[in-house]
């Protein structure tokens, strides 16, 4: 077997299963904790996702040998505004907490229940994306897929435990949340396997789905993650967020550097 799947697969298990697992342990921290916790992770995810959009996935896009560079640029254009549509639809939200504005809880058990369900299928979605996305990275240069790979799993392990908490508000239990985020966790596997044998296929594509993966980068930082740092506006707070997002960018900058 040909060892860039066996990459693809490894990472792809990391970004989507690991950090469901991950976030399940988050839990068992007391609640106050995971509270105080929850913000710097965050902002950390925040730094990760735009470090390697910025400095590694987009450099890439666009010094491909022949890539027309403002069709990758409008590509990353069209994603964030799909993005927004998909967001619209509520299948692409980023809740870090039970009471997400975008999945408001109801007192209406079955409403309580479609809301959890809701959570799994967008969730599976965008599993599944994250997966061709690391795909088309290490398509692209091994040192590539294992940044990008370290920005999905920054930004998954707060997504997975704001989903749990929403699972467990909408009465699932536990293990039934833990058991059925970790199926949509392996939707990150299929996306990579099923994006390497396509886009192997089609090479001329990776440029394009590298543009895409900025893209949603982006838009989970800027439009998802930052307006909640927001809610602490206070000095301390705000120093807080901007040294751990300059940390997170930080990391993906000597990642990219030390890999190459």
């Amino acid at each position: 077997m040909d060892s860039l799947i066996l990459w693809i697969i490894l990472f792809t298990a990391l970004g989507g299963v690991l950090s469901v697992f991950a976030a399940a342990a988050f839990l068992l921290v007391p609640e106050a904790t995971r509270t105080r916790l929850l913000s710097p992770m965050v902002s950390f995810a925040i730094g990760a996702l735009l470090g390697a959009s910025f400095l590694a996935l987009l450099p890439h896009a666009f010094e491909t040998p022949g890539v027309d560079v403002h069709r990758v640029a409008l590509t990353v254009l069209c994603g964030i505004l799909v993005f927004f549509l998909l967001e619209k639809m509520v299948i692409w939200r980023h809740c870090h907490t039970h009471d997400c504005e975008a999945h408001v809880p109801d007192v209406d058990r079955a409403r309580h229940a479609a809301t959890g369900n809701l959570i799994l299928i967008g969730d599976g979605i965008h599993n599944m994306v994250d997966g061709v996305l690391i795909a088309a990275a290490f398509l692209t240069d091994i040192h590539l897929g294992i940044i990008t790979s370290i920005a999905v799993i920054a930004h998954e392990i707060p997504q997975e435990l704001g989903d749990f908490a929403i699972l467990l508000h909408s009465g699932f239990s536990r293990a039934r949340a833990l058991a059925y985020n970790a199926l949509t966790g392996l939707t990150t596997i299929v996306g990579g396997v099923v994006a390497y044998f396509s886009l192997s296929l089609a090479e001329q594509l990776v440029p394009y789905v590298l543009a895409v993966a900025a893209s949603s980068f982006i838009y989970i930082a800027v439009a998802d993650l930052i307006p909640g740092l927001h809610k602490r506006p206070e000095f301390s707070a705000t120093v807080q967020q901007i040294a751990l997002i300059a940390l997170g960018v930080v990391v993906i900058f000597l990642a990219h550097s030390t890999l190459h």
